[in-house]
């Protein structure tokens, strides 16, 4: 029965952390800022330690996100030096 229990806590984790991660991003922040009130209002966290939980729940994870939080990588150019074509067609089998 325990084993049931913390697999079934482990599941529901795992949902919600999917739910909210693919969340739409205005969502995201509107329960963030709920979630991080709800806190200060029972009294567990005080108001300046609520901002940051809403601040960093609301965030995305990873690049590719539509935020720009510029934790990307800088721009490479589209067109590489000529040296770095060689051997890098689409006929070409090695290096030259």
């Amino acid at each position: 029965m325990t084993q049931q229990l913390i697999v079934g806590l482990i599941v529901a984790a795992a949902a919600f952390y999917a739910v909210w991660r693919w969340m739409p991003a205005g969502w995201r922040r509107r329960a963030a800022h709920r979630l991080a009130a709800g806190t200060h209002r029972a009294g567990l966290v005080d108001q300046e330690r609520a901002d940051q939980l809403a601040a960093s729940l609301a965030k995305t994870s990873g690049c590719g996100s539509c935020d720009s939080c510029g934790s990307c990588g800088p721009k490479t150019s589209a067109n590489p030096p000529e040296s770095d074509k060689a051997g890098q067609g689409p006929l070409s089998t090695h290096s030259r």
